[in-house]
């Protein structure tokens, strides 16, 4: 794992297990801030794989992460990710 990044083993969803599930706004935001996937990991001290990987909802951000995302995206961490928990449904 590199410094400041996440590791893929920790975070990671199986698709067919229950659970938290993420969605995010990161991409849409991105856009609206004319911000590359690689400007904005270098703004978040993460890889550009990572944000590929949140944007698709495969990574569960860590609360750090997701501070740092939704404040360099001028959000709320509400308003930057949607959690789901299947297993409340």
């Amino acid at each position: 794992m590199s410094s400041g990044g996440i590791s893929c083993e920790k975070v990671m969803l199986n698709k067919n297990s229950g659970g938290l599930r993420v969605k995010t706004k990161i991409k849409e935001l991105r856009a609206r801030h004319n911000l590359t996937q690689e400007v904005l990991a270098n703004m978040v001290g993460v890889r550009r794989e990572t944000i590929v990987f949140l944007e698709k909802g495969k990574y569960n951000p860590s609360l750090k992460l997701a501070y740092k995302i939704a404040r360099y995206l001028d959000t709320t961490i509400d308003e930057l990710f949607i959690f789901e928990d299947s297993d409340l449904e």
